[in-house]
């Protein structure tokens, strides 16, 4: 057994270092072609997305190197399909669609520049492909355009606010979709439409007699699929959990796949997004249940509803774009744990093998090293139950005595959940010695529609109850130091740090916060069409709630903020601005509040430049150092 050497807590040498987290991919999205062989992926190197294609065992080769692919409808997401050899991909700056053979040769457009294209989709017989169009204004619709480009795109429907996950039924004489409307965001409530496919004599398709099956102001459907009989699959949350549902347009009959206890939709917060599959027979899904933050994946057999998890997969705690092959029982997903970094895996349901296809970093960080996460709940003030993820101090190599000083990590949205998937900030602190803990408050998803409704109307209460509470319930088990702890989160996490430090000064040693919206009447004006609307229901509608958003609004209340603040800000934000960052740092500035600002050229809502990550890390963690470590 070796022995551990005595450090601080908070000082030891990590292996987690910012260079190396610079250095990693983001891994977005994987698909099949029509050949059942060839995978495309999405990487992130640096702020710039290469489509990346390998066929059987062939080497990986990079499609579109001097191509920045993203699509940017809203938050993104929809980047690209693949069909018949042809990549169908958006082009970040021009918003435009491109097709490029896989086989090699240069990229051609096939829409015009105007507005921005996501989520595209290509009919069975690869003449047309269907997508969703925002014409860079407020105006949101489905198109259609063939995919030689030869025609000016036309409008298949509109009418509604937002559109989503637009497919073709396999016979090509169906398509469906997704749309929902202001105030409403897509957890909400939507709507699942079906039309018939149109024929019109070698031009463009049309759509006729569309109808809705499914979903309505308070249900939310989550991506529809077609399967190889014809029959619609999809996930709503009518019974309270996101279920997965089988509809027969034949016969118009519908029922329900699964059982509530598990999740099995996400939070719409981006285009394309997938957490299950049709296998080529149309007999058989793989999906991503979830549970506690944790994923497993399920086979479930479409005609009896039995689930069966997939041991083999077991190790992967978070999966997400689950692909299948056209044909056989081949699957494609990224997938990670707390202690494994994302990788595209292939999995073959017949002879249950699974084959790591690409890796998001070097993993030469031993798991002995890293900090295996638990769900954990406990009581809040109030009496109810919150949720979340704990990660205890790591390190193969140091040891402390006492107990470790906590950073409580928010996510965003603040419609969304932390899950246990790689998270490198938490390994990034856990690994130097810090406890941490993702809160999952009251609002989050992935614990049933009825607690995430638990927000509205309350947002920067129940994530500040729960943050504080969190943080108290570690102590009060003797698992952390109560008289060092940090608040830390980024968009609508960066929110609840502010307006934790204003309603509960003392609770926290620190606070370090990205992005984050310190004002409601800027954010409700200023924001993108996506979420124009969203404070309407966590706050309520403007002007009859103006006093409310002036109270949940820690610009007007920085005065009450006297512990120590870091402030993380990307300078041509669309989400959240720069002007919110620059005026919470003034409102420090006048009361001599300890702060420091960090403003990111060239980067937006999050942070994509291997300089930036860098850089930002290294702030991090000599602000700990100084503020908690040292103080």
């Amino acid at each position: 057994m070796i022995r551990k050497e005595k450090r601080p807590y908070g000082l030891w040498p990590s292996p987690i270092t910012p260079v190396s987290l610079a250095a990693a991919l983001r891994l977005d999205e994987v698909q099949y072609d029509a050949d059942g062989r060839t995978l495309v992926w999405l990487e992130g190197r640096s702020g710039h997305g290469v489509l990346v294609a390998r066929a059987g065992d062939d080497a990986s080769n990079d499609l579109t190197s001097d191509v920045n692919v993203r699509a940017e409808v809203s938050y993104g997401g929809g980047d690209f399909t693949v069909h018949g050899g042809v990549v169908y991909f958006i082009e970040k700056q021009s918003g435009r669609i491109y097709r490029q053979s896989i086989d090699g040769g240069p990229a051609k457009a096939i829409t015009p520049q105007f507005g921005s294209a996501a989520a595209p989709a290509v009919s069975p017989d690869g003449r047309h492909l269907v997508y969703v169009h925002h014409d860079g204004r407020q105006t949101d619709r489905l198109a259609v355009v063939d995919t030689a480009g030869e025609f000016w795109p036309q409008i298949l429907t509109a009418g509604h606010d937002f559109y989503m996950q637009p497919r073709f039924s396999p016979d090509g004489r169906r398509v469906c979709w997704i749309a929902w409307d202001h105030p409403n965001m897509p957890w909400d409530g939507t709507s699942l439409y079906v039309a018939d496919v149109q024929e019109t004599g070698g031009g463009l398709p049309r759509l006729t007699a569309p109808r809705m099956i499914a979903g309505g102001p308070e249900t939310a459907i989550f991506q529809p699929e077609f399967t190889a009989t014809g029959q619609l699959v999809y996930v709503s949350d009518k019974t309270g959990w996101g279920q997965i549902y089988v509809h027969d347009l034949e016969a118009d009959e519908r029922r329900r796949l699964t059982n509530d206890g598990f999740e099995y939709a996400t939070p719409a917060w981006i285009q394309g997004i997938r957490t299950y599959a049709v296998i080529g027979d149309g007999q058989t899904l793989v999906a991503a249940a979830s549970r506690d933050g944790f994923h497993q994946l399920q086979r479930i057999d479409v005609a009896s509803g039995e689930c069966a998890t997939i041991d083999k997969l077991s190790i992967y705690t978070d999966v997400s774009q689950v692909s299948a092959a056209p044909s056989g029982e081949r699957i494609a997903f990224v997938g990670s744990s707390a202690t494994t970094p994302p990788r595209v895996i292939q999995y073959d349901c017949n002879n249950d093998t699974a084959r790591i296809v690409a890796r998001s970093a070097s993993e030469t960080v031993p798991a002995a090293a890293l900090s295996k996460c638990e769900a954990i709940q406990w009581e809040t003030a109030d009496g109810e139950t919150a949720h979340g993820l704990f990660y205890p101090p790591a390190s193969a190599r140091f040891e402390s005595s006492g107990r470790p000083p906590l950073v409580v990590l928010v996510h965003g949205g603040p419609t969304s959940q932390a899950r246990a998937a790689w998270k490198p900030d938490a390994q990034f602190l856990a690994t130097r010695g810090y406890a941490v803990l993702l809160v999952n408050y009251r609002g989050s998803t992935g614990y049933g529609r009825d607690y995430m409704l638990r927000l509205r109307g309350n947002w920067g209460v129940w994530d500040v109850e729960d943050c504080v509470s969190g943080a108290a319930h570690l102590a009060d088990q003797g698992r952390i130091d109560r008289q060092r702890t940090v608040i830390m989160g980024g968009s609508a996490g960066g929110f609840t740090v502010l307006e934790t430090m204003v309603e509960r000064p003392e609770a926290f040693t620190a606070g370090i916060c990205l992005y984050p919206v310190a004002n409601q009447f800027d954010l409700a004006a200023d924001t993108h069409k996506f979420e124009s609307r969203y404070l309407d229901s966590l706050l309520g509608p403007l002007p009859e709630t103006a006093e409310l958003y002036r109270r949940r609004s820690p610009v007007f209340h920085a005065d009450k903020i006297r512990r120590p603040l870091a402030v993380f800000q990307g300078d041509i934000d669309r989400v959240v601005p720069r002007a919110q960052s620059d005026a919470i740092v003034e409102a420090l500035k006048r009361t001599g509040t300890p702060h420091e600002y960090h403003v990111y050229e060239g980067e937006g809502h999050g942070w994509r430049n291997r300089e930036t990550i860098e850089h930002f890390y290294k702030s991090v963690d000599r602000f700990l150092r100084r503020w908690v470590i040292f103080s």
